[in-house]
């Protein structure tokens, strides 16, 4: 019975120290690499050890803006930018991601360099939002939200603010300007 005990021990212990590593630019619906929507700011340190986490500090408190954190490479290179829920609170979770870096990609290869054909073929667009200078694809399978600029736009379509945006609006070769993960619990 000991035998059997140990053994089972040992092979549990084996098992779970073969495990798969974490792929640092990984993007799924709630992780970016090691970082997931319950990492606190004051955290993010151990997350990025080997990267220089950026926090800037407005120095006042009372504008109700969020400070946004910064993660560069050591070589200099940004690569993410992070909001938290709350300014100026150590144990705020992460709410939005903006991807910089092109080494970042999901499990289907989309990345900030995607065009729109990438993600169309890739994910269900569950909603397309017009506004002044952009639209914003947004794709819930993935808490994603690519923005493209309306310049990558046929011209008539570029200047209708009532416009309802379908995906066969925008074409396939339009270039995803900026990429966000959005956490908003």
């Amino acid at each position: 019975m000991r035998k059997l005990l140990f053994g089972t021990l040992a092979l549990t212990l084996l098992l779970s120290s073969c495990g798969k590593k974490q792929n640092p630019f990984e993007i799924s619906k709630q992780h970016i690499g090691l970082l997931t929507d319950s990492t606190q700011v004051k955290d993010l340190e151990k997350v990025f050890p080997n990267d220089s986490v950026v926090k800037f500090i407005a120095g006042d408190e009372f504008t109700g803006n969020i400070d946004n954190i910064e993660i560069f490479e050591k070589g200099g290179n940004k690569l993410l930018t992070l909001t938290p829920k709350f300014a100026l609170d150590s144990t705020s979770v992460i709410t939005n991601v903006r991807v910089i870096d092109n080494r970042f990609k999901t499990d289907k290869n989309i990345s900030s360099i995607s065009t729109f054909k990438d993600i169309h073929e890739q994910y269900k667009v569950s909603k397309i939002s017009n506004l002044i200078n952009s639209v914003v694809v947004t794709v819930s399978e993935i808490n994603a939200a690519f923005t493209i600029d309306k310049k990558e736009l046929p011209s008539n379509l570029r200047f209708d603010m009532n416009l309802k945006f379908d995906p066969t609006h925008i074409p396939d070769t339009a270039k995803v300007k900026y990429f966000f993960l959005n956490w908003d619990n």
